[in-house]
């Protein structure tokens, strides 16, 4: 009976103060690693280190860059710089999928992320969770003369993934919001319903017309 009562009270708070702690446990471990950037310099300049020194002016320095970029002679500047990394052959690599990486996630280009869908994957009868980035290169299409749609996997958690092309017709669209996609991703399935998409309209067996046309993104300005 005691036992009984003990084990009850403890495990309730393990399950109030775990996510506390490791939510704290991940801020400072941000903190730390951000304001660690600078703690060299820091401690160079003013002759010791300075906690939070670092992190303030790693944020004063991106929103400078964010003021610099939205004006014309500073976006002439940093032309500039990109042509220079582009040019830099081990250099260019990386920064070419980190800038392209960054531009899906801003506004110009994250609307390809709004569908959440269901494929049959790694084989006929298993179904992944997946992400709508757009439709196939035309002359993917031509190749294999089916209509295909590209579909990113992500992993359990989703630090990593699988792009692959699957037809149109294959593909189901689900209700869903690409949070609530992520939050099934992230608690590998323990999280399965949100309010947010239950009474929403039943979803289509089938892709289909439901899912919209995919046109390159402007590479104007526009939001």
């Amino acid at each position: 009976m005691v036992w009984r009562f003990l084990r009850r009270y403890f495990l309730t708070g393990v399950l109030v103060l775990l996510p506390v702690i490791i939510t704290v446990y991940i801020l400072v471990f941000a903190f730390n690693l951000v304001d660690g950037m600078l703690r060299s310099l820091i401690q160079r300049i003013a002759g010791r280190y300075i906690p939070g020194l670092g992190l303030l002016i790693i944020l004063v320095l991106i929103f400078l860059a964010g003021v610099i970029g939205t004006n014309v002679v500073g976006r002439k500047f940093l032309n500039i710089g990109e042509q220079l990394f582009e040019r830099l052959p081990v250099v260019k690599s990386i920064y070419t999928a980190v800038k392209q990486v960054m531009e899906v996630l801003t506004t110009q280009r994250r609307a390809a992320f709004r569908h959440v869908v269901l494929v049959e994957y790694p084989r006929k009868g298993i179904y992944s969770l997946g992400f709508i980035t757009g439709e196939a290169p035309f002359e993917v299409k031509e190749n294999v003369a089916e209509d295909l749609l590209n579909v990113y996997l992500p992993t359990t958690p989703p630090t990593q993934g699988v792009f692959i092309m699957v037809p149109r017709s294959d593909v189901r669209i689900l209700k869903m919001s690409v949070e609530d996609g992520f939050k099934l991703l992230v608690s590998a399935g323990i999280i399965t319903s949100s309010p947010s998409y239950l009474n929403r309209q039943k979803p289509s067996r089938r892709g289909g017309g439901d899912i919209p046309i995919y046109r390159r993104a402007p590479d104007s300005g526009e939001s």
